[in-house]
């Protein structure tokens, strides 16, 4: 089962029996905490006392994937980035192992916000490459915690992926829910542009200027999307364990076409109802909770909104089950209106290098990158287009007949009428901001997609089409 955990109003009930003192509350055997990547979480805690519990956590530094195409050297917990979580309960006497693997260059340690004691635990877990660090503490305060590395240059450690979240579950426990999720919100600071190909370097300059080239939730751009999209079924209650790694910025949470029932704001247990944006700052998290119901795909977003679509800060929440139009009944009408015209619009120019295909693998390669950034919001990722607004791409003998039309859309813009796969769509197209070299790998990709007959597009017919106008 799926996890995502963010803060609900269950901590307002969560607060132990009057009798209760989770500083002096016995502790009852031992156990070894189990600790997940994300999305997922460790089921609920379903013991009534308080124990002895054992998190293991090893710091690796590796190079993984930061979006298509791009890389980046990750220093983990765990493995991944975000860092694994960890579940506990108020009351348990925490014995925390810092492992930091051999093949490491750097030392690492870990401040975790749920401790109460000098530096969170980073005084006592400095940890050289290859040894082991071990502290106790006694979790006393329940609510949603962030941890991360604190080793100096501290923003520089949280910035390359040392970031989780720790949740002290009430003595009661948390209630029953469906789903639940683990998300986290994060920046990385690189010294290329958003979608330069390869390994990209940390930017100490950028970070200083709190100018990130991307925002992400889960350590890279659609980590929760397509095959990896968390998942709930229509009436389910949904439970998203939500933090904010930074290292700078603050996040406006926000699942589009979605109203949060309850939000335990800053991971504590005040609760907020019937929240559509909330807030959570660098170091901060939140617990967040709703139905789910009605299906379709919902979209979880930073509300700074060009974080979302041109940073990469987009998650997806798919939703099955039987559509309810009592509540939601989707599309009644669609019709033309322009009065104003129907000019095609041009996106503005800037200057890019963008690497020369040598193969039509490459060209799938580059071209389904353009598409993911570019065409994908339009025409779906499984290039259906939305019915009565934006064409399919999908087994369609528009550009199936002549693939120049494909190439004169993207170039030259459209407007008017055509007909695809016997439906006719009336709207406008904006001439893109791409090279031909992008042009030709994205119209490759497609032709080559989506059941379509095929075909390759070179820079050479882009440009002869920029050339000779735009094609019926």
């Amino acid at each position: 089962m799926g996890t995502i955990l963010l803060v609900t109003g269950v901590l307002s009930a969560c607060s132990a029996e009057d009798d209760f003192d989770p500083e002096t509350a016995e502790i009852v055997g031992e156990e070894t905490a189990e600790l997940t990547l994300p999305p997922d979480v460790p089921p609920p805690i379903e013991r009534d006392h308080a124990t002895k519990l054992i998190a293991n956590m090893e710091v690796i530094e590796k190079e993984m994937r930061l979006a298509d195409g791009v890389t980046y050297t990750m220093w983990t917990f765990g493995g991944d980035v975000p860092g694994k979580f960890i579940r506990a309960r108020e009351g348990d006497m925490i014995e925390f192992h810092l492992q930091n693997h051999p093949d490491n260059k750097l030392p690492h340690n870990i401040d975790l916000h749920a401790v109460n004691g000098p530096g969170g635990g980073a005084e006592s877990t400095f940890t050289a490459p290859g040894r082991e660090t071990v502290f106790t503490f006694r979790a006393l305060n329940p609510g949603l915690y962030v941890y991360h590395c604190a080793t100096a240059p501290v923003g520089m450690h949280i910035a390359n992926g040392m970031y989780g979240l720790i949740l002290i579950e009430p003595a009661e426990g948390l209630s029953e829910v469906d789903e639940e999720y683990y998300v986290m919100q994060s920046e990385f600071y690189t010294e290329g542009d958003y979608g330069e190909r390869g390994l990209q370097p940390f930017d100490m300059d950028r970070a200083i200027e709190e100018d990130p080239e991307y925002v992400v939730f889960n350590g890279s751009v659609g980590s929760m999307q397509g095959e990896n999209a968390i998942t709930s079924e229509r009436g389910d209650q949904v439970r998203l364990f939500v933090g904010n790694g930074g290292p700078n910025l603050t996040s406006s949470f926000h699942v589009i076409g979605e109203i949060f029932d309850k939000v335990h704001y800053e991971g504590g247990d005040r609760v907020q109802n019937n929240v559509q944006t909330t807030s959570i700052p660098a170091g901060g998290s939140a617990i967040v909770e709703f139905e789910t119901e009605v299906p379709g795909n919902y979209i979880l977003v930073d509300h700074a909104i060009f974080r979302a679509f041109n940073k990469g800060a987009l998650a997806t929440l798919a939703v099955s089950g039987e559509e309810d139009e009592n509540v939601f009944t989707g599309q009644q009408l669609e019709q033309v209106y322009q009065p104003e015209g129907g000019a095609v619009q041009e996106i503005p120019q800037e200057e890019r290098t963008i690497p020369a295909a040598e193969t039509l693998e490459e060209q799938m390669e580059y071209g389904r990158e353009v598409y993911t950034s570019v065409c994908q919001a339009c025409h779906m990722q499984d290039g259906t287009g939305i019915e009565g607004a934006f064409p399919p791409i999908a087994n369609s003998d528009y550009l199936n007949e002549n693939p120049d039309r494909g190439i004169s859309a993207v170039v030259h813009g459209l407007s008017g009428e055509i007909t695809v796969n016997g439906e006719t769509y009336d709207g406008v197209m904006p001439r893109q901001n791409l090279t031909n070299e992008e042009v030709a790998n994205v119209t490759t990709y497609i032709l080559n997609s989506f059941d379509n007959e095929g075909g390759r597009v070179t820079p050479g017919d882009v440009e002869r089409i920029r050339e000779q106008g735009p094609v019926e």
